[in-house]
C-alpha cells in the first residue's frame, strides 16, 4: 500500500473532516482527474470540497506569506478536520459574488479590457499631432481617462421641480417638498425656512419663483437661529441650524447614505440620462479622438465579444501580435457560451453562474500547472446546449495538469465525470456521510444514494395530461436589450416554462409582466420569486424573515418562567437591548483586532455565541432556551412546535420546498440563491391564497439535486392545480417537459437571439427545427420522471 504520507501521493486523502454537518469523514480522492461531488441540496458536498478541501489549501498558503501581507487577504479560517496529505495549491471559483460596483465590468473581471486599452495606445489611429496616449487614459476607472463631468460612471443624476414637489398645492409646512426627510430632520428644514423668513404655511405655487428656486436648488448652506415652536409641555430651547437645499439633501443621501432604504427613496426624485459631456462613453474627448479600425474604444468595448473577436483587423506588425493576443483571451469566453456579453457590461447586471463562467475563461490563460480547481456549480443558468462546451473547457483544465473538483447537480457534467464523490444519504443532520467515492458507474451498486436513481434511470415517465388554458395574458411589444418589439402570449392557469440560450431574452421577456398587466388579464395578485438574498447581514436569519420568529419570541414570553420575571416578548430578540448579549450586541461573535494580521471572528466570550443574556436564557420552552430552538432544524422544529399551530404552518412550508435541513438561526450570509427563493416561495405559501396569483419564477432550480427537483416541482405543479398561474425560466429540461406550454426564445444569444422561435405544449416544441432548445426537450420527453 501506498504511503500517504510520501510527497509523490496520486490522492488528496482527507481523514476526520467534520465541517458543519459531516460526520467525521474519511475520503480519498485522486489527483489530476475531473472529480464531481454530488447529493442533495444541504448533504455536505460544498462543505467537504469548499469548507475542507479548499480551506485547508488556503490556509496552508497563506502559513507561507508575510504576517503584514496576511492581513491584506481575506481568509476563511481553519477548518474542522483530522488531517488532509497529498493536496495541492487550491483556487476556487464560486458563484457567491462580492459586492460588484458599477464600475466593475465584464472587461475588468476578464482582463480583457487591460489587453484592449494596450491596443489603442500602442497601435490606435491617433489625430495629426495628438500625444501618443498611455493605455491608462483609455479607462473610465482612472483620473487620466475618466470623463471630468461624469467621473467615468457615463450617467448623470438630475432633478426638477416637478419631482421634488409632486403637489404644489400644499405648503411647505403640510409636506410640499416630498424629497425632504420626514420626523424632526424635516421639521428641522421646515424651522429653519422659517426663520430665513420664508413663508411656509402658503401654498408651494403661490411663492415667488426666485424663492421657489432658491428653496429646492441652492447650493448656499446658510445658519440660522431657530426658534422651534413645538408641544406646549416640552422645553423649547433656541438652536443653530443649518439648511441644505432638496436637491443638495437628494444628491448627499443617494451619494452618501449606507441604507439601501434611504438611498431607494432618493432616487425616485432623481432622472439618470446619459452624460452630456462624453454621451454616456465615460471617457475624456482626447481617448475617443483615438480609434482602431475606424471605431473608438467606446465603440469596441460595447460590441458582443463575439462581434469585437471578428472584427479585429490589424494593419502593423504591434497591431498584429496585441489583436492576436486579444483574441485568444476572448475564445475561452466565447467557449463557454458567453460571446453575447460586451465588454462593457457591468458585473452588478450578470447572473453568478455567468460571473464564474467568465472567471473561469480567465483561468484558461493563467497557465497554471498542477493545482486543484474548486468550482461550484458551473452549469448554473447555462442551457444544456452549453454545458457540452463547459465539459471541455474542464477537460482542457485537467489536460494541462490540475485536478478539478466540482460541486455539481447537472447530471450530464456527472456522467462526464473521471471520478464521483456522493454525499448523503439525506440533508442536514441526515447527511454528512460519503456514500461513494469512486468512478461515476459504480454508484449504480449504493442503494442509499438519491443521486444513482436519478444518473441511471432512463425509463419514460407516464405521458400526463396538459392542461388547458384559463385565459391568456398579452406582454409586449418588448424593446429592451435584445428584445425587438416582441410580443408574447402567456397562458392563465397553468404551467408554463419560459426557455433559450443563455443571453436569449428570456428574463428580459417575463420582467415585462407587471401588476397593471396582470389586473387587465383578470389576476389578482402577482408575485416574482427572484434569487436576492433575504437579508445582507447575518441579523437576518431563515426564522426573522419568515416572520416565525416573532411566533416563537411570543410563545416564550407566554411561558411561566417570563411571566415570573416580567420578560415581555421584545426580551426574546437579539437585535434589541434587554434580552441580548451586549457584549457582542446580539451578533453572537466579536471582532478581534490582531496586530499585523487581519481581523478574525471568535465566538463572543460572555455568551459563547448564543446571542442572549444568561438572564433570558434562563427561560426555557419545553427544556430548551431561545437560542436553543434557533439552532433547531426545520425538520427537528417541526416535531418541537407540532402542536403550535401559527409555528407548524410555517415549518410546513418551509419543509414542503425542500429546506427541512436549514437551521432556524441560518443567518442569511450562509444562503445560497437557490435557498433564498426557496424561503420567499415558502413564505409566499404559507400566506392564504385568494383569487388568482401569477407566479414568476427565475430559473427555481438552480443549486437543486433532481430529488429536490421533484420535491419543488410538486409544489408549483400544486398552485396551478390549486387554481393559479407559474411561469418560470427554466434550463432544466425534466422541468420544462413537466410544463404545459413552453416559450423558447433564441435561437442564440444577444443579438443573434431576442425573439420567439418556437411557442406551445413540450411535444409540439421538440419538434421546432430552429430551436436550440427541441433537441434536449425531446431527449427529456422520452425519459422524464414523474
Amino acid at each position: 500500500m501506498h504511503d500517504p504520507h510520501t510527497p509523490h501521493d496520486p490522492y488528496v486523502r482527507v481523514r476526520g473532516a467534520r465541517e458543519h454537518n459531516l460526520q467525521g469523514i474519511d475520503v480519498d480522492i485522486p489527483r489530476d482527474v475531473l472529480a464531481v461531488f454530488t447529493g442533495v441540496s444541504g448533504s455536505g458536498k460544498s462543505s467537504l470540497a469548499f469548507g475542507t478541501i479548499y480551506a485547508e489549501a488556503q490556509r496552508r498558503y497563506f502559513e507561507s506569506v508575510a504576517p503584514y501581507a496576511r492581513r491584506l487577504i481575506h481568509q476563511v479560517g481553519a477548518p474542522k478536520v483530522g488531517e488532509i496529505t497529498g493536496l495541492p495549491p487550491a483556487v476556487s471559483l464560486q458563484q457567491r459574488r462580492a459586492a460588484p460596483t458599477s464600475r466593475s465590468s465584464v472587461g475588468t473581471v476578464t482582463n480583457l479590457s487591460n489587453s484592449l486599452r494596450m491596443l489603442f495606445s500602442r497601435a490606435g489611429t491617433y489625430p495629426p499631432g495628438a500625444e501618443r496616449l498611455d493605455s491608462d487614459a483609455f479607462s473610465p476607472n482612472t483620473a487620466a481617462g475618466a470623463c471630468p463631468e461624469c467621473h467615468g460612471l457615463g450617467q448623470v443624476h438630475r432633478t426638477s421641480e416637478e419631482l421634488l414637489v409632486p403637489d404644489p398645492s400644499l405648503s411647505i409646512r403640510e409636506g410640499a417638498i416630498a424629497a425632504w426627510p420626514g420626523a424632526w430632520q424635516g421639521k428641522n428644514l421646515r424651522d429653519i425656512l422659517g426663520a430665513l423668513g420664508h413663508d411656509v404655511d402658503r401654498p408651494w405655487r403661490e411663492l415667488p419663483a426666485a424663492a421657489r428656486e432658491w428653496i429646492l436648488f441652492t447650493d448656499e448652506q446658510p445658519v440660522v437661529t431657530v426658534h422651534p415652536v413645538r408641544d406646549a409641555d416640552r422645553i423649547q430651547r433656541p438652536y443653530q441650524g443649518t439648511y441644505m437645499s432638496a436637491r443638495r439633501y437628494v444628491m448627499k443621501t443617494f451619494s452618501d447614505s449606507k441604507s439601501p432604504t434611504l438611498r431607494t427613496k432618493a432616487e425616485r426624485f432623481l432622472t439618470s440620462a446619459p452624460c452630456p459631456a462624453c454621451g454616456g462613453s465615460r471617457l475624456r474627448p482626447e481617448a475617443l479622438a483615438v480609434t482602431f479600425g475606424g471605431r473608438t474604444i467606446a465603440e469596441l468595448a460595447a460590441l458582443p465579444l463575439v462581434q469585437l473577436a471578428a472584427g479585429l483587423d490589424a494593419t502593423s506588425e504591434t497591431a498584429r501580435v496585441l489583436t492576436a493576443d486579444l483574441t485568444s483571451r476572448i475564445a475561452p469566453v466565447l467557449e463557454l457560451g458567453l460571446g453575447y456579453l460586451s465588454l462593457d457590461r457591468p458585473t452588478p447586471t450578470l447572473s453568478a453562474g455567468e460571473l464564474q463562467r467568465l472567471r473561469l475563461a480567465t483561468q484558461l490563460r493563467s497557465g497554471l500547472f498542477g493545482v486543484v480547481y474548486v468550482l461550484d456549480e458551473p452549469s448554473a443558468g447555462l442551457h444544456p446546449a452549453d454545458t457540452e462546451a463547459l465539459l471541455t473547457v474542464l477537460e482542457r483544465l485537467k489536460a494541462a495538469g490540475n485536478s478539478v473538483f466540482v460541486v455539481e447537480h447537472h447530471l450530464d457534467v456527472v456522467r462526464g465525470a473521471d471520478w464521483l464523490v456522493d454525499v448523503g444519504p439525506h440533508a442536514g443532520e441526515h447527511g454528512g456521510r460519503v456514500l461513494h467515492s469512486g468512478p461515476v458507474a459504480e454508484l449504480a451498486a449504493v442503494e442509499e444514494s438519491a443521486t444513482a436513481r436519478y444518473l441511471f434511470d432512463r425509463s419514460p415517465a407516464p405521458a400526463r395530461e396538459v392542461r388547458e388554458p384559463s385565459g391568456w395574458l398579452r406582454t409586449g411589444p418588448v424593446t429592451r436589450h435584445n428584445l425587438r418589439g416582441v410580443t408574447a402570449d402567456f397562458p392563465l392557469g397553468v404551467f408554463t416554462a419560459v426557455t433559450g440560450v443563455s443571453g436569449s431574452g428570456k428574463s428580459t421577456l417575463i420582467g415585462d409582466i407587471t401588476e397593471d398587466r396582470a389586473d387587465t388579464a383578470g389576476v389578482g395578485r402577482l408575485v416574482s420569486v427572484d434569487q436576492k438574498p433575504i437579508g445582507r447581514t447575518p441579523r437576518s436569519n431563515l426564522a426573522t424573515y419568515t416572520g416565525l420568529f416573532d411566533v416563537v419570541r411570543k410563545v416564550f414570553a407566554a411561558t411561566d418562567g417570563a411571566r415570573e420575571r416580567g420578560f415581555g416578548v421584545g426580551r426574546f430578540s437579539f437585535n434589541v437591548a434587554g434580552g441580548r448579549c451586549e457584549t457582542c450586541q446580539g451578533e453572537g461573535f466579536v471582532s478581534v483586532e490582531l496586530l499585523f494580521l487581519p481581523s478574525t471572528y471568535a465566538p463572543c466570550p460572555d455568551c459563547g455565541g448564543a446571542r442572549y443574556n444568561p438572564e433570558t436564557l434562563e427561560v426555557t420552552y419545553r427544556g430548551r432556551n431561545v437560542a436553543q430552538v434557533l439552532d433547531l432544524t426545520v425538520e427537528s422544529a417541526a416535531e418541537f412546535f407540532a402542536d403550535t399551530p401559527a409555528v407548524a404552518r410555517s415549518l410546513g412550508t418551509l419543509l414542503d420546498v425542500g429546506l427541512g435541513y436549514l437551521r432556524l438561526g441560518q443567518p442569511a450570509t450562509e444562503l445560497s440563491g437557490g435557498e433564498a427563493q426557496r424561503i420567499k416561495l415558502a413564505s409566499e405559501l404559507q400566506r392564504g391564497r385568494r383569487g388568482h396569483t401569477l407566479y414568476l419564477l427565475d430559473e427555481p432550480t438552480t443549486g437543486l439535486h433532481p430529488a429536490d427537483v421533484d420535491v419543488l416541482m410538486r409544489q408549483l405543479h400544486g398552485l396551478v392545480d390549486a387554481g393559479h398561474t407559474v411561469i418560470v425560466v427554466e434550463h432544466d429540461m425534466s422541468v420544462v417537459a413537466r410544463a404545459d406550454w413552453v416559450i423558447d426564445l433564441g435561437p442564440g444569444g444577444g443579438d443573434a437571439g431576442g425573439r420567439i422561435v418556437a411557442a406551445g405544449p413540450p411535444a409540439e416544441v421538440a419538434r421546432a427545427e430552429p430551436s436550440a432548445t427541441a433537441r434536449y426537450l425531446g431527449r427529456a420527453l422520452g425519459r422524464e420522471r414523474p
